[in-house]
């Protein structure tokens, strides 16, 4: 508690002990004499305060002078004396440095495991491709050369055109495969090539009518940022695919000077919001965690027989916006 003039009246125990103070030295004394580093823009919530308004942050970082950093949960308020003027100011500060440090531990935990993964996924998706893709496609012209031979019995025949248009599939789905774990055209073309591409394909494979557009994309994205709208997008058709049994999705991909957002809403089945929030399927884990990462939003809107509507949502402080509609 302190005065117009930002002289301590008061100060709990609680915060004596944050800041190892003895309330005895502290009453009396100016605010910016016990704290010289208090930032400017604290100093001005105060004497916003003092004018009557309450302010409060759930978290703010406080460089200190000695070089350490604290983070601070506070509210400041006026306090009015019995004529009804403002007498001065309460300030409640919590230290919250030590539940920030948990949480970008177990952001860098969660980044790890998430490189760690996609390593695994590019060399998975290359040894599809390299090895057992090009297998698969040897085998498949050694079938086709064989029903050229005038000597085998018809039905043998016949039965080699079939083995070799499920070998032919088989290539086929091992290669959709292998591109859904590394998209290159993702790391060379971009998320907008990329995101259509990947949607055109995945209609096609799963029998959807996938409607992609987009507009007012970034020209130049992070990469982490867009790989990780590029998984999103890919493990909320594959909820639509699976669960949904829709046949029309609706895929928008978008960017202001502040964010980029992706929509993808499908006319499927839908659920109940509170069934999906309480099953906590790993696809929603992974979206929201992969979000989390860079410092994005997930949301989720469904109702039965209605569709279900994912939104994710990137801040993106580039202020370079590329035309791209599609």
């Amino acid at each position: 508690m302190l005065d117009c003039d930002m002289r301590y009246l008061q100060v709990s125990d609680r915060w004596c002990a944050d800041y190892s103070v003895d309330c005895a030295q502290v009453l009396g004394r100016s605010h910016y004499e016990l704290f010289p580093d208090v930032p400017e823009h604290w100093k001005e919530m105060h004497q916003r305060a003092l004018k009557g308004e309450t302010l409060r942050a759930e978290e703010d970082r406080w460089e200190r002078g000695d070089g350490s950093v604290k983070w601070v949960q506070w509210e400041i308020r006026p306090w009015m004396t019995p004529s009804g003027v403002v007498g001065g100011i309460l300030i409640f500060a919590e230290d919250i440095t030590h539940r920030k440090l948990l949480e970008q531990t177990n952001l860098d935990i969660g980044q790890r495991l998430i490189t760690s993964q996609e390593q695994e996924r590019v060399r998975i998706s290359r040894e599809l491709h390299d090895d057992i893709g090009q297998r698969l496609s040897l085998l498949a012209t050694e079938l086709e050369q064989l029903q050229q031979d005038r000597s085998l019995h018809v039905q043998v025949a016949g039965r080699l055109v079939e083995l070799q248009k499920q070998t032919s599939e088989l290539v086929t789905d091992v290669q959709s495969l292998s591109h859904e774990l590394h998209s290159s055209k993702l790391e060379y073309l971009g998320m907008v090539v990329a995101m259509r591409s990947f949607c055109k394909e995945f209609g096609e494979h799963h029998r959807m009518q996938i409607n992609f557009h987009s507009h007012d994309v970034p020209g130049s994205m992070p990469p982490d940022i867009s790989l990780c709208l590029f998984r999103v997008l890919q493990e909320a058709l594959h909820n639509s695919a699976k669960h949904s049994r829709a046949k029309h999705v609706e895929v928008r991909l978008w960017g202001t000077s502040g964010e980029v957002n992706l929509t993808v809403r499908d006319s499927g089945v839908g659920f109940e919001d509170a069934a999906a929030k309480k099953s906590r399927g790993l696809g929603l884990i992974s979206m929201q965690e992969r979000l989390k990462l860079v410092k994005g939003q997930f949301s989720i809107e469904s109702q039965p027989s209605r569709g279900t509507t994912i939104h994710a949502q990137v801040p993106w402080p580039g202020n370079e916006i590329l035309r791209m509609t599609g």
